[in-house]
C-alpha cells in the first residue's frame, strides 16, 4: 500500500472531511520527515507508510474531540518536535491558528521551514522552555504528545490555557494501555478519556481496537 491509499483509507475510517489540498500537503508532510528525519534527529520512525498512520493519523483522529470553538479559535502544541500533532492539525483545519512550540534550536528550525515549504499561514513557531513561556493570550486548547505523564503536562501547562479552554494530552502507549484510551483532556471542571479515535489502521498496528468514550470527575482522579 501506497502512503496516499493507507491516508485515504484512514481518512474514509476516520469520516474526516479536509478542505481541497489537505490530502497533498499532507503528503508533501510526510516527505519533509523523511527528508530531515535523520538530520534533525525528528522521529524514529524512518518508513513513510508508518508515519501515515502513526503520525498523520493519530494526530488527526482527535479533531472531533478537541473543544475548539468556531472563529478565532487558537491551539498550543507544547513540545512539539517534528511538528506534531500541531501540523496535521493545521492543514486539517486552516481556520485554528496554531502555535508549534519546542525547546530545541535544531527542531524549531524544522518546524519554520516545514511552515514555509507547506504554506501554513495559519502556524507560528515558538522556540523556548514552555514553562517561561508566557503569551500574550490563552490558548482554547493546549496539547501535546512530548509527556510521559499526565499530571508533568497539566503542571507545566496549565497557565497557557485560556478561561474556559482545556489541555488535550496524547499519551504514550504504556497509558493508552492502562487508561485504555488515546486522549486525556482536561478542563478546571471535568476530565474527559476518549477513545474510539484510533484509525483501523493503527488499532491492527497494536493488536486491537479502542472503543468507547469515558468520563471521570474531578473527585474521582
Amino acid at each position: 500500500m501506497t502512503p496516499q491509499a493507507a491516508l485515504d483509507q484512514g481518512l474514509g475510517e476516520l469520516a474526516l472531511t479536509l478542505p481541497v489540498g489537505a490530502r497533498e500537503q499532507l503528503l508533501r508532510y510526510v516527505a519533509l520527515l523523511a527528508k530531515w528525519g535523520r538530520t534533525y534527529n525528528l522521529t524514529a520512525i524512518r518508513n513513510p507508510l508508518e508515519m501515515v498512520s502513526q503520525h498523520l493519523l493519530d494526530s488527526l483522529a482527535v479533531i472531533p474531540y478537541l473543544p475548539m470553538p468556531s472563529g478565532d479559535a487558537v491551539l498550543a502544541d507544547v513540545g512539539s518536535g517534528a511538528g506534531l500533532p500541531g501540523i496535521p492539525l493545521a492543514i486539517a483545519r486552516p481556520a485554528w491558528r496554531v502555535t508549534l512550540n519546542d525547546a530545541s534550536q535544531k527542531k524549531c528550525a524544522f518546524l519554520r521551514q516545514a511552515t514555509i515549504e507547506l504554506a501554513l499561514r495559519n502556524v507560528e513557531v515558538q522556540e523556548g522552555r514552555v514553562e517561561a513561556w508566557l503569551p500574550a493570550r490563552g490558548f482554547e486548547v493546549v496539547i501535546s504528545r512530548a509527556f510521559a505523564e499526565l499530571a508533568s503536562f497539566v503542571s507545566a501547562c496549565r497557565h497557557l490555557v485560556a478561561r474556559g479552554g482545556a489541555l488535550a494530552a496524547l499519551p504514550a502507549a504504556a497509558a493508552i494501555r492502562h487508561f485504555g484510551c488515546a486522549c486525556l483532556c482536561s478542563t478546571p471542571s471535568a476530565t474527559w478519556c476518549f477513545a474510539a479515535w484510533r484509525s483501523r489502521l493503527d488499532a491492527r498496528a497494536r493488536g486491537r481496537e479502542s472503543k468507547g468514550r469515558c468520563r471521570q470527575n474531578d473527585d474521582q482522579r
